[in-house]
């Protein structure tokens, strides 16, 4: 029974994690379509802006139960696509670095290079995530075949269609206009509920392929790890909940980033 708590548990972070950080990350890899000038740009950064971080939590929320409850997998994906993940480390420093430092200094010729940093980093974070997923999907390690390719930019598309959906539901004028490219303004929140169903239908497969019942912890070690997930996990809930009532309107002008 506690394996399968564990692995709900997994699954939700997990899961949390595609459908909320996978929006900022389409946001970054979409940056240059939906930003035409520096000042559009701090418009669409501002749309990810109050939320990047703590949708990152979820992910490394996922990541510390996945090395404490399943640790025999958790070392085997280290090993096994260790390309793949350093690949995605890269590119979450590197968009995170371009988001951080691009108002350190009023010059046009640094918001350029942390503007490509973001989507750069971004697109690099999309197409390693679409790797891992290859790798799950296609092997017992990392997948080299003439499918990776397929599945690593069927993903990067999925993540990029994700964050247009997002953008256009929280930006206005010029901006939005673009982002609603996938659909009419009436149809925005139907177009992102059936991109998040497919970020969530991926996790969902994803989660299907590994051997998770199989790989998780001795009892006692399932045992002292849930109770505390459990005390964290409505703190971590509350404080996104709290974030986005305050920020839940659409984006009127540049934040601090």
């Amino acid at each position: 029974m506690m394996d399968i708590i564990a692995i709900v548990v997994l699954g939700f972070f997990t899961l949390g994690y595609f459908v909320l950080a996978g929006a900022d990350i389409g946001v970054g890899m979409a940056l240059p379509f939906l930003g035409r000038s520096a000042y559009e740009r701090r418009l669409v950064i501002a749309t990810i802006a109050p939320f990047f971080l703590a949708n990152e939590v979820w992910l490394v929320a996922a990541a510390g139960l996945l090395v404490g409850a399943f640790p025999s997998l958790e070392g085997k994906l280290l090993s096994g696509m260790f390309p793949a993940v350093v690949t995605l480390l890269l590119g979450w420093i590197l968009r995170d670095l371009g988001l951080w430092l691009r108002g350190r200094t009023n010059a046009r010729a640094w918001w350029g290079i942390c503007d490509g940093a973001v989507t750069g980093g971004s697109w690099l974070l999309a197409l390693s995530w679409g790797w891992v997923a290859a790798s799950v999907l296609t092997s017992d390690g990392l997948a080299t075949g003439p499918g990776t390719i397929f599945v690593v930019l069927a993903v990067a598309a999925l993540f990029g269609l994700h964050g247009l959906a997002y953008a256009a539901l929280r930006s206005t004028g010029e901006v939005r206009r673009r982002a609603g490219v996938l659909s009419k303004p009436s149809g925005e929140l139907r177009t992102y509920l059936l991109t998040a169903a497919g970020m969530v239908t991926l996790g969902v497969v994803l989660g299907l392929r590994l051997p998770l019942l199989t790989s998780a912890a001795d009892p006692q070690t399932l045992a002292f790890l849930l109770p505390g997930t459990a005390l964290i996990l409505p703190f971590l809930l509350l404080a996104q909940l709290v974030v986005w009532l305050l920020f839940r309107g659409r984006v009127t002008g540049p934040s601090y980033l």
